[in-house]
């Protein structure tokens, strides 16, 4: 034991040697906030586990392998989204932000050492496969989750192209698991579509919040308003399944519909983790009314779009709860080919609300359901116009338009009925705006 105990101590001695480096500039650190002494007994610990490792596990383990699962640890300890990224996860988190990467298309968290899908994005396998928000996933092929890190979890999840990946997941009002079989694709996110509804009423889906989200949902505005040959009485925001993404385009969407005020507001302890993010003066839908769906799938910065508009009354509200993240994740570069990704602040809503752990109560609470035709008993109803010698209505030839648009508007509600109830009272709130306008 002494001679195995000899082989390592060199590697203790420069452990302790680092951590007598450190030590000063972490007492300089803390000196501001306390007179507490540093943890040395911890520290102390620290130094003897590494050791024994060295001396005892199975295999040989090399420093640098030791110290990084160290950081991963510390780091991963603190919070599900703060994370030690090395060479691959660096360059993955910054392929992701620009809207291609290779895998199955879901945004993961965890949830009691499981994978939580905070949503599938739109377009992508998962979604097709039929992966749905709030999924637990327990087992990735024959490789159980519990006990793996959200990145290693990832990367399990990530592959060559065409390959397949069996999800085991627990659903809520399933009563066992539900196995699903996903094909890798390259996932080539488009953030923003776009099209009419009722010829005079814009439906925006944005899918993910990219650098590039805000400069798409202007040309597409802009396209829908020649559409609808300048006549456009409003537009439905779909953030539902909405993972969040970078900040800026958060809120620069939501100045885009804002003429003035405060967007949202970051409180952390370093003064640059306290930001306040404000409206400039112009609305690209010029006040015309709007309606935002969001669900349990709606996170982070898509809950600082729906926190804005709502706090501004700017735009109604509709759905169900929102996920809840209202944490500021800060990407610090360690070296060229690593970095910490470290939650710094909290987000708060113009009104002083924290989205974290709570997240954005609906205007209007409307469940996702499927709705269907009633059956008729093939009596027709009489109507003035079955009636022997009625009048006539003195306006013409009846007008086919309103019977095309009702059909149009029932086949919405089967297909989506959330949004077909945000079309409804979209009309609504336009026909009041319109009142409003003539006096």
């Amino acid at each position: 034991m002494n001679q195995v105990f000899k082989s390592v101590n060199g590697s203790i001695v420069g452990l302790i040697f680092l951590l007598g480096l450190l030590l000063p500039g972490l007492v300089a650190a803390q000196a501001e906030e306390s007179v507490d002494t540093l943890p040395l007994e911890e520290l102390r610990t620290f130094a003897d586990i590494f050791g024994r490792i060295k001396a005892n596990y199975v295999e040989p383990v090399g420093d640098d392998v030791l110290l990084e699962n160290a950081i991963r640890g510390m780091v991963s300890g603190l919070d599900p989204h703060s994370n030690f990224l090395d060479k691959d996860d660096y360059k993955d988190l910054q392929v992701g932000t620009k809207g291609e990467f290779g895998g199955l298309g879901i945004e993961v968290g965890m949830e009691d050492g499981f994978v939580k899908v905070i949503a599938p994005i739109d377009d992508t396998p998962a979604q097709r496969a039929g992966v749905r928000s709030g999924d637990l996933i327990v087992r990735l092929d024959d490789t159980p989750v519990k006990g793996l890190s959200l990145n290693d979890a990832v990367k399990i999840m990530r592959g060559k192209v065409g390959t397949s990946l069996e999800l085991t997941i627990i659903r809520k009002g399933e009563e066992k698991p539900l196995k699903i079989t996903v094909v890798r694709d390259i996932i080539k996110v488009a953030s923003v579509k776009g099209r009419l509804l009722d010829k005079q009423f814009a439906y925006l889906r944005i899918s993910q919040f990219q650098s590039h989200t805000t400069s798409d949902m202007l040309k597409t505005l802009k396209r829908l308003k020649s559409e609808s040959e300048g006549q456009l009485q409003g537009m439905v925001l779909d953030l539902r399944n909405n993972p969040g993404g970078v900040l800026n385009a958060a809120v620069s969407v939501s100045d885009a519909f804002l003429e003035s005020g405060l967007i949202v507001y970051t409180q952390g302890r370093e003064s640059e983790s306290q930001l306040r993010f404000e409206a400039a003066p112009d609305d690209v839908l010029s006040g015309a009314p709007m309606v935002v769906l969001v669900n349990e799938g709606s996170a982070s910065a898509s809950e600082i779009v729906a926190g804005a508009l709502q706090d501004q009354k700017r735009a109604v509200i509709m759905g169900t709860q929102t996920f809840g993240k209202g944490s500021v994740q800060t990407i610090i570069p360690i070296s060229d080919s690593s970095a910490v990704k470290l939650t710094t602040a909290r987000y708060y809503t113009p009104s002083g609300r924290s989205i974290q752990a709570e997240g954005i109560k609906p205007d209007i609470e409307l469940e996702e359901v499927k709705v269907s035709k009633v059956e008729s008993n093939g009596v027709k109803p009489i109507k003035e116009a079955d009636l022997s010698g009625h009048l006539k209505n003195g306006n013409g030839d009846s007008d086919t338009t309103n019977k095309t648009l009702n059909e149009e508007n029932e086949s919405l509600a089967d297909k989506d009925y959330q949004l077909g109830e945000a079309l409804n009272l979209l009309k609504g709130l336009a026909i009041l705006r319109g009142r409003a306008a003539t006096g």
